[in-house]
């Protein structure tokens, strides 16, 4: 089980950044994130999930045009930016991640609709996992949904079956600058036990 301390860091500790120290963060470091979120559960092993990490500046002004107002500097200024996308042909991918299910390609192969939601749910899963992975490794997060779908896809995803989920800044967060921490539902007002 993990002390109080190790899941403060990855929950009640953890904050949303939107301002970055000017610290860089290491390839060897991504590669850290990656290879803990990976072995996160998704439906049918399907691991839907595409990212793109921008770092180079030459990169990240192309996302930057692609941000929402209110996301454009806060992204500017993030040493990396994970693109979270969903391979909308992920099945093709089963014969190798799901192989005690031969068919398992079958199952989604056609049905535009089990593959949408499929793929969505389970990058958005995979997203999930990535920021808790960067939080064990030391670093802070900003997951934004504000920004132009279409330019991030013809941009960082052109002549591909992927589409961006969703977007995260990665970094060393500066806690100087933290808005105060806002109210969460309780256990009552959100679950129930049946």
């Amino acid at each position: 089980m993990l002390s109080q301390e190790q899941l403060a860091l990855l929950f009640s500790n953890a904050r949303t950044h939107n301002e970055w120290l000017d610290k860089p963060i290491s390839d060897e470091q991504l590669h850290a994130i990656y290879d803990a979120m990976k072995w996160g559960p998704t439906s049918a092993n399907s691991s839907p999930a595409r990212i793109v990490f921008v770092k180079s500046s030459e990169q990240k002004a192309k996302l930057v045009a692609c941000m929402s107002p209110g996301n454009a500097e806060k992204t500017r200024k993030a040493p990396v930016t994970a693109i979270v996308g969903m391979d909308m042909v992920f099945y093709e991918q089963l014969i190798k991640l799901f192989p005690h299910a031969p068919d398992a390609r079958s199952w989604f192969e056609g049905n535009d609709a089990v593959v949408e939601s499929t793929a969505f749910r389970n990058s958005s899963l995979q997203g999930a996992y990535m920021m808790l992975a960067a939080r064990a490794v030391g670093l802070d997060c900003g997951p934004m949904s504000g920004f132009d779908a279409e330019k991030i896809n013809a941009e960082f995803f052109a002549g591909s079956n992927v589409k961006v989920n969703f977007v995260c800044n990665l970094g060393y967060g500066d806690a100087a600058k933290l808005f105060p921490r806002s109210p969460r539902l309780s256990f009552d007002e959100a679950c129930k036990i049946v």
